[in-house]
């Protein structure tokens, strides 16, 4: 099984992840962010683009290395990614459905003054010009499908843990 974390930047999915993966027996982490950081390590490089999930071969590659880890390891994995583009989520979750790998799409929520706050308030990741440049795309595929696919947890006044811990109540039951 696959528990999918979507969100934009700032809703909690790399915090919340390793907390739901701790909670989950049998289950890892699988950041597909690193798919794209190799991706875009190619050289030279693939076509220009402002974001890898552009690139096709992302998605496919998305979704057959969460079929081979699965497939070795058995059990579930915790896959913190936005997924904005409704086209990109189908052709990810059509891609785990033909290997009959269920998934969990959970959207973790929070309001625009609160992401907004968070991503500036960074203190690791510093403020991110790039991250704010997500707001707006996410409220518009919150509006206008991904609520409607996902199962939503409102971050906006919970921790980390407790986040984490609704997911995984919600992945037992």
């Amino acid at each position: 099984m696959i528990v999918w974390l979507n969100g934009t930047h700032g809703a909690g999915k790399t915090t919340t992840s390793p907390l739901v993966q701790q909670l989950i027996p049998d289950s890892r982490v699988f950041d597909a962010e690193k798919v794209g950081e190799t991706l875009m390590d190619i050289t030279p490089g693939l076509p220009g683009t402002d974001n890898f999930q552009h690139w096709p071969p992302w998605r496919q590659l998305v979704v057959e290395t969460a079929r081979r880890v699965l497939d070795y390891t058995g059990g579930t994995l915790v896959m913190p990614m936005t997924v904005l583009v409704e086209q990109y989520w189908r052709e990810i979750s059509t891609g785990l459905a033909q290997h009959a790998i269920p998934v969990r799409h959970f959207v973790l929520h929070a309001d625009q003054d609160t992401l907004r706050g968070r991503i500036e308030g960074d203190t690791l990741l510093g403020p991110s010009p790039f991250r704010l440049r997500y707001l707006e795309p996410y409220a518009e595929a919150a509006r206008t499908w991904l609520h409607g696919e996902a199962e939503v947890v409102d971050t906006t006044h919970l921790t980390p843990a407790q986040a984490a811990l609704q997911i995984a109540e919600a992945v037992r039951s």
